[in-house]
């Protein structure tokens, strides 16, 4: 059975954007990119990814899921922002069919359940905070990018789930002089 890894940045204070979207203050340069994106090199967008040319094949992934707020984040530049990997794209808004994107007007867990039931490497849910908070149930990994910031507000990462504790074990970390520390997490 395939896995869902919800892997993304996040701040030190739980946020993985600003109140309005913002990303910018994630650290971009330092030690942990190279290393980060030779092994996650199938999460950079294809248009980047070619551009600088990184090689987007894996082994790790073959499907992204997106809530909207994600997906519109490269609009209207990159309607189909990661043309390596099938992606899904979860909205109740009324769309126009884009090549290689499937928007799912449905429950998320019932989705992730039948993809996870198909034959394939595994799913990447790459955002964003109430999307993760409805799917947190399904996630099997978690990757965390912790960046040394500290926003005070914006979009938590797992936004809206309320008290439900769960527990997860730690399979890695890796802290790199930049001050970004990967952290990775399973299913206990």
């Amino acid at each position: 059975m395939r896995e869902l890894t919800y892997y993304v940045a996040v701040t030190l204070d739980g946020f993985i954007a600003g109140p309005n979207g913002e990303f910018d203050f994630f650290l971009a340069e330092g030690d942990h990119r190279d290393a980060i994106n030779a092994r996650f090199n199938q999460t950079i967008p294809t248009q980047f990814s070619e551009a600088l040319g990184i090689p987007t094949n894996g082994e790790l992934f073959d499907t992204v899921l997106m809530g909207w707020n994600t997906y519109a984040v490269g609009l209207p530049a990159m309607p189909s922002p990661y043309r390596h990997l099938r992606q899904v794209v979860f909205t109740s808004r009324a769309t126009d069919p884009t090549e290689g994107v499937e928007f799912v007007d449905g429950d998320p867990v019932a989705t992730v359940r039948a993809l996870k039931a198909e034959d394939g490497k595994g799913i990447w849910l790459c955002g964003g905070g109430a999307l993760a908070a409805a799917l947190a149930d399904e996630i099997d990994r978690l990757v965390l990018k912790i960046n040394p910031v500290l926003i005070g507000d914006g979009i938590p990462l797992f936004a809206g789930r309320g008290y439900a504790p769960k527990a997860l074990e730690r399979t890695a970390t890796t802290a790199f002089e930049s001050g970004v520390v990967l952290a990775e997490y399973a299913r206990a």
